[in-house]
């Protein structure tokens, strides 16, 4: 039979089988989900003594785990009551890695505690766990160092978890996800089309947009201590936790200079989410002076851009070297000459 299928309800000419064996059902089963403790991390601090399949060190040489639940090859297993395991003895001169893992062997049938060796050396290294289909498949709890001379062994902790599955919400997300188990992705998929679609996450710290999934994000910037450009555009968008990219471009398309108001020093730019001011950030972009608009300055002036540190986290400064002398460093931007634009651009934490 060229064509197999299961399970069905009954063995069948079109090659559908009732019963399977377990390699079989470990094919199918090990792709519904990955290997991992069968218990859901959704509190901001955790007792490692308090987790399932917790360990310690008995004896010297012994490591105890606690009962637990897990998947792991595709079958789940179960420890019902407390259970050691004995780490071999390293009387030589060199370190070693050892593994505690639940192993699904399937020329057992079983699901069972069991310790990987590592090999010794001058900078050891825990073994792979295996993954071998219709073989040995483990899940690692704990990584082992076994110091040479025999001496008592130190666990640490290699178990991966439950997180809360993602979901998917219309509209009102952020909302949403204040009701959801801590440690959850959310998606926004902005079905009415009002804002953008981005995924969050309902973190230890609060809820933080994680990245924008759709087309960039535009916003205005306003343009401080001047009369506002005739053109101003901006995009941005969010590329990682608390990480904006953004660009903007400002132009005066018109005959006559924009100079700044009375008493003011440089010219600002709004960004387009605020920015975290704890430290203060820096931006760089250049002024284009259209074929000498203005014949002060140079057609192409390079500029830096920064968010003082403690200041109005939604707006940027800028600076250019001063076109007296180079030894007189960085003065501000006293103007947006006739014809002239100005783009600014970076990434930044936002607040």
């Amino acid at each position: 039979m060229a064509e197999i299928s299961y399970p069905f309800n009954a063995d069948n000419a079109d090659g559908g089988r009732a019963i399977v064996s377990q390699t079989q059902w470990q094919s199918m089963a090990h792709l519904w989900g990955g290997d991992r403790v069968d218990y859901t991390l959704t509190a901001a601090a955790y007792d490692s003594n308090d987790l399932p399949f917790s360990g310690r060190v008995v004896n010297g040489r012994s490591v105890e785990v606690k009962p637990g639940k897990a998947w792991v090859g595709g079958f789940y297993y179960q420890l019902t009551a407390t259970k050691s395991v004995v780490i071999e003895a390293n009387p030589g001169t060199k370190g070693r890695k050892d593994l505690v893992v639940i192993r699904a062997d399937m020329a057992q049938s079983a699901v069972n505690l069991a310790v990987v060796k590592g090999t010794a050396g001058a900078s050891p290294i825990p073994p792979q766990p295996r993954r071998v289909v219709g073989g040995l498949w483990e899940l690692p709890l704990f990584e082992v160092d076994v110091a040479a001379a025999d001496a008592s062994v130190v666990v640490s902790s290699r178990m991966s978890f439950n997180v809360p599955p993602a979901v998917a919400t219309p509209w009102n997300t952020q909302a949403t996800a204040a009701l959801m188990p801590r440690g959850a992705m959310v998606y926004d998929l902005d079905v009415n089309g009002s804002g953008s679609q981005y995924e969050a996450f309902n973190s230890r710290d609060g809820y933080v947009v994680t990245r924008d999934l759709g087309p960039t994000r535009t916003y205005t910037p306003a343009v401080a201590n001047i009369n506002q450009p005739a053109i101003r555009q901006g995009r941005w968008r969010y590329i990682a936790p608390k990480t904006v990219w953004f660009t903007a471009f400002v132009q005066n398309p018109g005959g006559s200079d924009l100079k700044l108001h009375q008493g003011q020093w440089t010219i600002g730019f709004t960004l387009p989410t605020p920015a975290n001011g704890r430290i203060g950030q820096v931006f760089t972009g250049h002024l284009y002076n259209n074929n000498n608009g203005s014949p002060d300055m140079p057609n192409f002036v390079q500029l830096l851009a920064k968010l003082n540190q403690g200041s109005d986290s939604s707006t940027i400064w800028l600076y250019q070297q001063s076109k007296w002398s180079a030894g007189d460093g960085m003065d501000g931007v006293d103007f947006l000459p006739r014809r002239g634009d100005i783009t600014i651009s970076g990434v930044y934490e936002t607040a």
